[in-house]
């Protein structure tokens, strides 16, 4: 005999269920156990599916998995059902699992036996030795449930996770969320329904005969395990719900903080007990819903704030201004409401030129926010009144000195914590001559990009940030800024973020700035996406705290031709007999300007003799000294020329200082280090200049350039 009918006489029966093609091959034993014709047949996996219970099929589904997973058989019990959805037997599947190898796809072949078995004493699914009890399947689905509502930063994406849940046995097709406004029930979303369907359902009274509405009202759940309790209990209303083709429908009362907010309501179109365990899940699942809308609608809601606070407390920059660009971009990264005390700000002046503000109030908070819209509305009043800018920022530093005085303490507060400062820097720009007359308050020095693309923190005077003493006095610099030239301001925030200090972040952000771009727009946001985008998780800083700072960016350029000939960079600064200081300030701008330079001892030998050049003037005569430095040609074949002129007619002479002397060697420095260096008398003073060559002879001198 053949195995086939030795199986048979012992009520057995072979399938075979092929994954990647979605059929089923039964022998005619087991044709006949699942309610087909008693012969040997290949059918659709759909229709196969449609003769077994859907409660046992969602269980088949599990156990299959977890047999692919484990490497084991599937078993499994299966109630089979007729053309008018009744249980007519039961039976009992053993099956073996065979992965396909299906380039791009997870199939698999299911061949096993089928036997008639006596049906479980109670109407849920059979339970399984593989998969464990029902219970632990729930509480595993319970875990994933959490965890995936959790996640949910929206109210849109927790009923998309609602919608994808999938129960342990008893999956719903169908989902509604219901909230309540004013006296009336309204449709928050759905699911497994088609656009329109919730219609009948929006802006219904409280009082409706609707089981939503009535749990609402009560807090207490109902379950509709028929079409026929569902059309006894509320008649008024089940011809609104009949055309959906469910037969059991569960509505739960979604609860937060012992206020009913809502209804879930979980639609079948396979009849459901509801038993006890049935009932567990729904509910936690409902508590779960629950919780997350309403972390969804807060976090939604301090959304809104947020941005009506930032749209409120941060401006446009308005009509652009001829001769000049700008682009702006404010992050707020300290968390909580999103708000922070970085701003920026650009105001029209009385006499015709504008003004550009940067700064950043100490602290991340609500009260950090509300003194940052203070401030910047003082800065404005006293820029407007024309005030230059070290005034502006004296009286900005008074003004948020006398805040924080009258700050009102709270219990548990000391004056200390009341106390808080700015950091600024205002700038008045002049669009016709290039130039920004720039005053700082503690705040991190702007940034200038030539037109070869050279970025360079330009060195300024500065004095204490805002609000630390009420008389600061704030100095200011004067920047000039070429044809398609540009300048960047920032906070902290955009250098220090993400554990840089402000030499690590500053060599982050160098690459970015020097990176050739037509449009500012651009510009601002590839800062932006240098700090916080995904390449910015590869350059992490060296320090431990890496808390993220908000970050407030203002890039202006001088409109003019970008590119040209000769390509060049250049610096200039004053100082002054008062400021010795100001010569460690040279070297370092100077180190900056030759930051690419091929040679790096003739940069050292270049900082030396800035140096000497300096301090000769300060020691020699009673002037400042100005010194401008200025690279030109391309890349490898370059010329650096360095001019320190004073307003003595003394002219500097060569002499031969002993081992023990402190002082004239300075032209014997230039002499041994300078490619080619000299003295120029001027209508008033002299000019004392030195040049270094990057190769042997720059291409502009090679081609008769001066």
């Amino acid at each position: 005999m053949r195995t086939e009918e030795i199986l048979a006489a012992i009520g057995t029966g072979l399938w075979s269920w092929d994954s990647s093609s979605g059929t089923v091959a039964f022998d005619a034993e087991a044709a006949r156990l699942v309610g087909l014709p008693a012969e040997a047949t290949v059918r659709s996996g759909e229709e196969v599916r449609h003769r077994i219970h859907p409660a046992d099929w969602n269980e088949i589904d599990g156990i299959v998995n977890f047999a692919i997973a484990e490497g084991t058989l599937a078993e499994a019990r299966m109630r089979i059902l007729d053309e008018d959805g009744e249980v007519v037997r039961t039976v009992r599947t053993r099956s073996k699992p065979v992965p396909l190898d299906t380039p791009g796809r997870h199939t698999y072949v299911l061949m096993g036996i089928l036997q008639e078995v006596a049906p479980p004493p109670d109407s849920a699914a059979a339970q399984t030795p593989l998969t464990g009890d029902w219970r632990r399947s729930r509480e595993a689905f319970l875990l994933d449930a959490g965890r995936a509502l959790a996640e949910a930063g929206s109210t849109e994406e927790v009923l998309r996770v609602a919608g994808s849940l999938s129960m342990p046995g008893f999956s719903p097709d169908g989902l509604a969320v219901f909230g309540v406004s004013g006296e009336r029930l309204t449709v928050i979303g759905h699911h497994g329904h088609n656009v329109g369907d919730e219609k009948p359902f929006t802006d219904m009274l409280l009082e409706t005969d609707y089981p939503a509405a009535e749990v609402v009202r009560t807090g207490q759940a109902i379950y509709l395990a028929s079409p026929e309790e569902y059309r006894r209990r509320f008649p008024a209303t089940w011809p609104l719900a009949s055309g959906f083709g469910r037969r059991s429908w569960a509505f739960l009362p979604l609860i937060s903080s012992g206020h009913t907010m809502g209804a879930w309501m979980a639609g079948f179109r396979h009849t459901v007990a509801f038993s006890p365990d049935e009932r567990s899940v729904l509910n936690t699942v409902a508590r779960m819903l629950a919780q997350a809308l309403t972390r969804a609608g807060t976090a939604e809601t301090e959304r809104e704030l947020s941005l009506g606070l930032q749209r409120a407390m941060r401006p446009s920059l308005g009509p652009g201004v001829p001769g000049l660009s700008v682009a702006a971009r404010y992050i707020p990264t300290g968390g909580g409401l999103q708000v922070g005390g970085d701003w920026y700000d650009m105001i029209p002046l009385p006499n015709g030129r504008i003004a550009l503000v940067i700064g950043d109030v100490q602290g991340h908070d609500v009260r950090a926010a509300g003194l940052m819209g203070q401030l910047r509305i003082a800065l404005r009043a006293y820029a407007s009144e024309g005030h230059r800018p070290d005034a502006v920022l004296s009286r900005a530093s008074r003004f948020l000195s006398g805040l924080t005085e009258s700050y009102d303490l709270t219990d548990g507060e000391d004056r200390s914590d009341a106390t808080r400062f700015a950091t600024c820097l205002y700038a008045e720009a002049d669009p016709e001559a290039g130039t920004l007359d720039v005053a700082r308050a503690g705040h991190p020095d702007p940034v200038v990009i030539s037109v070869d693309g050279t970025a360079v923190i330009r060195q300024t005077a500065g004095g204490l940030p805002l609000g630390v003493e009420k008389d600061a006095d704030y100095p200011t610099t004067r920047v000039v800024l070429g044809p398609g030239e540009t300048i960047m301001l920032c906070t902290d925030g955009l250098i220090e973020t993400g554990g840089h200090d402000m030499a690590t972040g500053w060599t982050r952000l160098r690459p970015v700035l020097e990176k050739p771009v037509d449009d500012l727009e651009e510009l601002a946001e590839a800062l932006v996406q240098a700090v916080h985008g995904p390449g910015s998780h590869y350059t992490t800083g060296p320090l431990v705290d890496r808390r993220e700072d908000d970050i407030a960016v203002l890039v202006l350029r001088r409109e003019g031709a970008r590119a040209r000939r000769a390509p060049s960079r250049r610096s200039a600064m004053t100082v002054a007999q008062a400021e010795p200081e100001r010569i460690a300030v040279a070297r370092r701008q100077l180190r900056e300007l030759l930051h690419d330079w091929a040679d790096t001892e003739q940069v050292d030998s270049a900082e030396l003799m800035v140096s000497e050049m300096a301090t000769n003037v300060l020691v020699h005569t009673d002037g400042d000294a100005l010194l401008v430095a200025e690279v030109t040609g391309e890349p490898g074949e370059r010329r650096l020329r360095v001019e320190v002129a004073d307003a003595s007619d003394e002219l500097p002479h060569t002499r031969r200082p002993g081992e023990m002397a402190s002082s004239g060697r300075g032209l014997m420095l230039m002499e041994m280090l300078a490619d080619a260096w000299g003295v120029d008398p001027r209508g008033e003073g002299k000019s004392i200049w030195f040049e270094l060559y990057e190769s042997a002879e720059p291409a502009e001198l090679a081609a008769g350039g001066s």
